[in-house]
């Protein structure tokens, strides 16, 4: 998602979180817009949106983001996903992370498993950019 791109309004701006509220990504790229020198738009288009604005912008469509995904990942809960192993957990070394096959960051003990394995995880938990659980069967 894209905030303050050049001569965007602040209702094409509320369009865009109207279509989030719509669609409901499990999760997105959220930024804004910054002119790329030598780029089409940067040569046929001002970059007329303020700083204060963009920032503003942006922060809206973080929040409302991570209100959707709280919501999207908590339909995950009580469910069992099938995750590769990516490694360590970045918080614990006694945790595994992984990703179902929505690309979902899913945290689970590490028992015996290792790196490249997939396993069943059954999520009990989840905040809204990360599913927790255990592995099953």
């Amino acid at each position: 998602m894209n905030a303050g791109i050049c001569t965007e309004t602040e209702e094409e701006h509320q369009e865009s979180i109207t279509l989030m509220d719509y669609v409901k990504y499990d999760f997105s790229y959220m930024f804004f817009y910054s002119e790329r020198p030598g780029t089409l738009a940067a040569k046929k288009y001002e970059d007329d949106i303020p700083l204060d604005v963009k920032k503003r912008r942006l922060q809206e469509i973080i929040a409302r983001q991570q209100d959707i995904s709280l919501k999207r990942n908590q339909l995950d809960v009580g469910k069992v996903h099938k995750v590769l192993i990516e490694g360590t957990s970045k918080r614990s070394d006694e945790q595994l992370q992984g990703r179902n096959t929505a690309n979902k960051v899913v945290i689970f003990p590490k028992e015996q498993y290792q790196k490249g394995q997939y396993v069943n995880v059954l999520v009990d938990d989840c905040t809204a950019a990360t599913l927790f659980g255990r592995a099953v069967g």
